[in-house]
């Protein structure tokens, strides 16, 4: 999202259901927000619209202070979390602990909105297709501290087996803590040992049932 929302679509965020994140408008005003990834469209009948985790940032936001465009991932607009090693590091503080929160809380919805059961302890589709960043996602949320080029931390990076990310971290014990994040966020969770370098890391892919 680069450009400002405009005072009509702002009045459509802002008037989403609070609970679920449910929009009413015009066919093309809920196209535009989709557009922007500020909305999706329900799979099922009756295919009603509903925010993001952007777009609910957007709500969320202070009303005096006009919404940041937010860095994503890809087009959809949907917030980008730190995945370790970024350079320059982005900035942390409480600002970026609010938009954490605020991501963690609205990829919540997004999985009660689309898991076919409703269920929130487990990935839903967009996560399946973004894997780095939901797990970046899950551990930030939770307060791991991602690598920067000065200090340790987390390192989320793809892998080559489908479904699955590696979670690097040197210090042992917070490598364990990541583990337990990610499978309380219902991720399927192994340790393993690199056989060069003898390091341990983890091997994490979205459960399923």
């Amino acid at each position: 999202m680069t450009r400002p929302l405009t005072a009509a679509q702002r009045r459509l965020v802002d008037a989403a259901d609070p609970g679920t994140g449910r929009l009413r408008g015009t066919p093309a005003q809920l196209a535009a927000l989709v557009k922007r990834g500020l909305a999706f469209r329900h799979p099922r009948p009756p295919h009603d619209h509903f925010l993001t985790p952007a777009g609910h940032r957007i709500r969320e936001a202070e009303p005096e202070a006009a919404p940041e465009p937010v860095k994503a991932p890809d087009a959809t607009g949907v917030f980008a979390a730190r995945v370790g090693g970024e350079h320059p590091a982005p900035e942390s503080g409480p600002a970026r602990l609010r938009e954490v929160r605020g991501a963690w809380q609205g990829m919540l919805e997004l999985r009660r909105m689309t898991n076919p059961d409703g269920a929130t302890d487990r990935p839903c589709g967009w996560e399946r297709s973004h894997l780095v960043q939901a797990a970046a996602l899950a551990l930030e949320a939770a307060g791991h501290r991602p690598a920067t080029n000065d200090e340790g931390g987390y390192r989320v990076r793809e892998t080559p087996q489908p479904e699955a990310v590696a979670v690097h971290e040197s210090d042992g014990a917070a490598l364990r803590a990541c583990a337990a994040t990610l499978e309380g966020a219902g991720w399927q969770v192994g340790e393993y040992t690199e056989p060069r370098t003898r390091t341990r890391y983890l091997l994490a892919s979205p459960r399923r049932v």
